[in-house]
């Protein structure tokens, strides 16, 4: 175990210097790492604790030390915020060895002059505890969900009090794995059955061929996933794609597709049948997708590298076209807590460009089509706002469906959808 803090503290560092993405940072360093299965599991519950819990460690540990916390160094910093996830949060872990073990990693680092400041913050915490503020003003309930004021305060004003309160709380919960089934191949039934048979369980995912794991696996190595028979996507996804509703046949277009699950469930609604162009801006992103749907058997999806917000009027007219726009993520925060972390200012010119994406998509619709607009945060001004700002701008577009979820009240991810029928 000792080792997995280690690597645990390593991952914790590197998020902080290079603004590296959770998942790719986990990935990486677990997929070339020698750990039991058990060690893995603990490294990755490591370091999204700290993520998740971030400021709430800080506010603690700050209160146990004289030194900003701002100033302590890396690595030690990684250590006792480690350290103290494991004293507060993981249950099956000794609070002594969870200071012990902090102790010799930084007395075995290039910070080892730092051990006794380590020990002496963690023993002063077990002895006086870790009080947190309980009222409900944005500093407080910053400190105990640990989500920057600015967010926070973005939440208040579009949802109020109790609702914010409630969409924290779930963000800090661990996020369900709900597969897709891929219809092509299988059914939910038979794909349930068949897990079961490995002794991995699984229930109805919320919606039509849809299944939630009740237990965690490998889901890049499991063998059901790489003969195609389902791909990951959470219930507001695939909730959204039966809005939009393609049918066999038809000319559908997605957008912003990368990495390609919307795309994936499309192409199922159509039984594979007719044409499918899934567009990114990038060209790894673009691989993400053609992998996707060879491994899942998908022929009618056609890629390109594209910038969404340009017009080719050499392409066709499509009977419906998917607009999941680039947005500030906040929907998906129990997913990527480092999301929560970036200034919410960085999003101020997401609802222009979110807007000029919108209106090209709409050019590319034949009369009598329909267009679906979606995102991953909870936010009016790239959700609710957007798309009132595009049917008052474009009457020609009628607004058929509008849904905001809320992951307290949905029990899924955070996300909008709004679909428009096109008159004519």
């Amino acid at each position: 175990m000792a080792n997995a803090r280690k690597l645990a503290a390593a991952a914790l560092v590197r998020m902080e210097k290079q603004s590296a993405y959770s998942n790719l940072t986990v990935t990486g360093m677990l997929g070339g790492a020698e750990l039991s299965p058990t060690d893995k599991a603990f490294v990755s519950a490591l370091i999204y604790g700290v993520l998740d819990r971030k400021l709430t460690l800080q506010y603690v540990l700050s209160a146990h030390m004289k030194t900003p916390f701002c100033k302590v160094s890396p690595y030690t910093a990684a250590v006792l915020q480690s350290a103290l996830y494991q004293i507060l949060y993981m249950d099956k872990v000794p609070a002594s060895a969870a200071v012990n073990e902090a102790v010799k990693l930084v007395k075995c680092s290039k910070e080892s002059r730092n051990a006794a400041f380590v020990n002496a913050v963690l023993r002063s915490i077990l002895r006086e505890g870790a009080a947190l503020p309980t009222d409900d003003s944005v500093f407080s309930l910053s400190v105990r969900y640990s989500c920057p004021q600015d967010v926070i305060q973005s939440f208040l004003a579009d949802y109020g009090l109790e609702n914010t309160k409630a969409i924290l709380e779930e963000s800090l919960r661990p996020a369900p794995i709900t597969l897709r089934v891929n219809t092509l191949k299988t059914t939910a039934e038979e794909l349930a059955s068949a897990f079961a048979q490995r002794g991995i369980g699984t229930e109805p995912g919320g919606i039509e061929n849809a299944l939630s794991l009740t237990q965690g696996i490998d889901i890049a190595a499991d063998p059901f996933y790489r003969d195609g028979l389902f791909h990951v996507q959470d219930t507001s996804s695939q909730t959204a794609v039966s809005v939009l509703a393609p049918q066999p046949g038809e000319r559908v277009l997605d957008l912003c597709a990368a990495p390609g699950g919307k795309s994936f469930t499309m192409a199922q609604w159509m039984q594979n049948k007719g044409e499918l162009w899934a567009c990114d801006l990038y060209e790894n992103r673009i691989r993400l997708i053609e992998d996707g749907a060879k491994r899942l058997d998908l022929s009618i999806i056609k890629t390109a590298v594209n910038d969404a917000a340009l017009y080719h009027d050499e392409w066709p007219s499509f009977d419906r076209v998917l607009c999941d726009v680039p947005c500030s993520g906040l929907g998906v925060l129990r997913r990527k807590p480092e999301i929560k972390y970036k200034p919410l200012s960085d999003s101020a010119a997401l609802p222009e460009i979110q807007y000029a994406i919108l209106q090209n998509a709409a050019k590319y619709l034949r009369p009598g089509g329909k267009l679906l607009y979606s995102t991953c945060t909870l936010r009016r001004a790239e959700n609710e706002e957007t798309a009132a700002r595009f049917s008052n701008e474009h009457p020609v577009f009628r607004k058929m469906y509008e849904h905001t979820f809320l992951p307290h009240m949905d029990k899924t991810d955070g996300f909008y959808c709004a679909l428009f029928q096109k008159e004519g």
